[in-house]
């Protein structure tokens, strides 16, 4: 089997390195960052990722509005998205679990087992 790809959308720059980094010590995984749901938008078709791991709170475009909108290009209707946040109190992950989302991840998220949490989402 390839690659899985991966698609980190998050605003914060500091986050979206660490979180890349801390996939790709898992040798499966190969990562492409967005820094807004816009570009998410735009960038996930041509890459075709495997999973997509969403912030919530984003300029522009928050990350329910970007799984809003990838869910409506149909090459993305089943692709994986999980959000990383630290919105986790039960009816947050109820909300987004009813949009759509495959789960969330807490954040802060643990560097040393923030690929095998993602590595879930993938079926």
């Amino acid at each position: 089997m390839s690659r899985i790809r991966v698609l980190y959308v998050d605003d914060e720059a500091d986050i979206r390195e660490v979180a890349c980094l801390a996939l790709e010590l898992d040798p499966d995984f190969e990562t492409l960052a967005c820094e807004s749901g816009v570009k998410a938008v735009e960038t996930a078709p041509g890459w075709q990722p495997h999973l997509i791991l969403l912030d919530y709170i984003m300029p522009e475009l928050d990350g329910p509005a970007t799984l809003k909108r990838l869910r409506e290009l149909p090459e993305l209707q089943k692709t994986p998205v999980a959000f990383v946040t630290a919105r986790t109190q039960a009816h947050d992950v109820a909300k987004l679990i009813s949009l759509g989302a495959s789960g969330v991840i807490p954040k802060p998220f643990d560097p040393a087992t923030f690929a095998a949490t993602a590595k879930r989402f993938v079926g």
